[in-house]
């Protein structure tokens, strides 16, 4: 167990190595689940939506900035690949 984790660690830092992607992390990374969790809890949905998106566009916009890709699309294109059987 504490080997997976120390290979995480160690592959999530190689993608995270820019400053500027560092910083939009910090903010994109608890905007995208916990502050649409909680606009979600006090009712306000379209606020929600927006703090998700905006969250993970910031996240976006980092990984861009440091030229890769966000992990959640490298497992969605894997995912998809494993369906369909194609690999990419």
């Amino acid at each position: 167990m504490l080997a997976v984790l120390v290979n995480y660690l160690r592959n999530y830092m190689s993608n995270h190595r820019h400053p500027g992607n560092r910083v939009l992390h910090i903010l994109g990374v608890p905007l995208a689940p916990w502050g649409a969790l909680i606009l979600l809890v006090t009712g306000n949905f379209v606020a929600a939506i927006g703090a998700f998106l905006v969250g993970y566009g910031l996240q976006w916009f980092g990984h861009r900035w440091e030229g890769n890709q966000m992990g959640d699309l490298v497992v969605l294109k894997q995912l998809a690949g494993a369906v369909t059987g194609r690999r990419r």
